[in-house]
């Protein structure tokens, strides 16, 4: 999986393992002087429940890039001079400490850097569809936390 070598944005879904240097490097751009990339990993536990064995994440293309894309505009609204805005989800079953989510964000300066990209994995947690099936040691279910989703442009930046 690599990055779009004509734009300057990245929305993907995919089933294969996230592209973590590769996503730093393509948001890499002579004009930006900070990329912040945002890995969200497998933990062990979750809400009131311990020893959390593995994820599954299932989630469709059509209805999650368009978020994505509105997440991506709403970042350019917000910090005008981003460089390049990368958000990568990871569909299937994910094992402890694999990636599951990817928010890149280059910009010329450190502190736009830092705000567009907490807001991008906030807006993506409060936004996209996706869904999360957790394993652990006595039992399984679908992510406890789920609610529904809010536009991208209400999402705080921090």
């Amino acid at each position: 999986m690599r990055g779009p070598e004509n734009s300057d944005d990245w929305f993907a879904l995919t089933d294969q393992e996230l592209p973590i240097g590769g996503a730093y490097e393509w948001a890499v751009l002579p004009r930006c002087g900070a990329v912040v990339l945002f890995s969200g990993t497998v933990r062990d536990h979750a809400a009131d429940r311990d020893d959390v064995q593995h994820l599954t994440y299932e989630a469709y293309d059509e209805h999650v890039v368009p978020v994505f894309e509105r997440i991506g505009a709403e970042v350019r609204r917000r910090w005008p001079e981003t460089g390049r805005v990368a958000l990568l989800h990871r569909t299937g079953r994910l094992g402890l400490g694999e990636s599951s989510v990817l928010a890149v964000v280059s910009a010329p300066h450190r502190p736009e850097a830092f705000e567009a990209a907490r807001y991008a994995i906030d807006a993506l947690k409060e936004s996209a569809p996706i869904w999360k099936h957790e394993v652990w040691a006595d039992g399984e279910d679908w992510g406890t936390d789920a609610h529904d989703a809010v536009d991208p442009r209400s999402v705080g930046s921090g």
